[in-house]
């Protein structure tokens, strides 16, 4: 595989497959990565349809972006872990693919995916549709080298105001060049949807960890109505504004936007347990 499939490609084997319906697969988290978040386990899954509805419209298309309508935190992935994959495509044409999917470890339920939805778009304007049908033939075969990602992106973020416990803006500065962007996508560059949450989740448990009650360890539990609205492009600046209110037994919501140069890109909706006690 070449190297453009080496820094954002989640999937190292597809180990079973419908076409057009359904599909397994694996993913051995590379031992030497410094942590695994749950957003990239989410773009896992998501990969995972990818593949699964770019194989049944012949490579002409690829989904892009969209919105997930519910992900379920149940477990942590991390470094070493194997992520068992699965993927169910409830429609897929021309126009979009919507599915759900989930993520287990040793059969410990670790993320679901429910009500999913990736526009479709045409396949030779991000990638080269005959490299991505070599890519696809290799992972429904032999599979993929393993630990071919060498490091994770951690996106350039500033806090530009903060209201401790309640509210951020925060601005993160997207590279003009990154490995990732090799992988998303060689002909036409995008910031993944997947790294935006992670920070925005990261940015979110800090407020939470002000607010919570002395010993509680604020986790993410649900994230709902992730709206991809816009592509976020190199070099852009990224303006994340996180707000935070008490929900439930020492729990929280978190309301979650993203704008560039004053225009939404991106919205959602996290709930945060409370976590247990030290």
């Amino acid at each position: 595989m070449a190297d453009r499939f080496s820094a954002f490609s989640f999937v190292d084997r597809i180990t079973g497959f419908e076409p057009g319906a359904a599909a397994a697969g694996r993913y051995a988290i590379p031992a030497h990565l410094p942590r695994f978040p749950g957003a990239l386990v989410a773009e896992a899954i998501g990969q995972l349809a990818a593949w699964t509805s770019m194989t049944k419209l012949d490579f002409r298309v690829r989904p892009v972006a969209g919105l997930a309508g519910e992900a379920l935190f149940s477990g942590i992935a991390a470094p070493g872990d194997s992520l068992e994959l699965a993927v169910a495509l409830e429609s897929c044409d021309e126009g979009a693919v919507a599915y759900g999917g989930s993520a287990t470890i040793a059969g410990r339920a670790v993320l679901e995916l429910r009500h999913c939805v990736g526009p479709m778009l045409p396949m030779a304007e991000f990638d080269d549709p005959q490299a991505v049908r070599a890519d696809f033939a290799v992972l429904a075969g032999p599979g993929a080298p393993p630990a071919r990602i060498r490091t994770l992106p951690e996106p350039d973020v500033a806090i530009v105001e903060r209201v401790p416990g309640k509210s951020l803006t925060a601005t993160l500065r997207v590279p003009l060049a990154a490995p990732f962007f090799g992988d998303h996508f060689p002909r036409r560059p995008v910031f993944p949807g997947t790294l935006l949450l992670d920070r925005q989740l990261e940015l979110a448990l800090d407020l939470a960890r002000e607010a919570a009650a002395p010993g509680a360890r604020p986790a993410p539990a649900r994230v709902t109505d992730v709206k991809m609205r816009a592509f976020i492009a190199p070099g852009q600046a990224v303006e994340i504004r996180i707000g935070l209110q008490p929900e439930g037994p020492g729990g929280f919501a978190a309301s979650l936007a993203a704008r560039v140069d004053g225009k939404t890109v991106a919205t959602g909706r996290a709930e945060i347990a409370a976590g247990g006690g030290s």
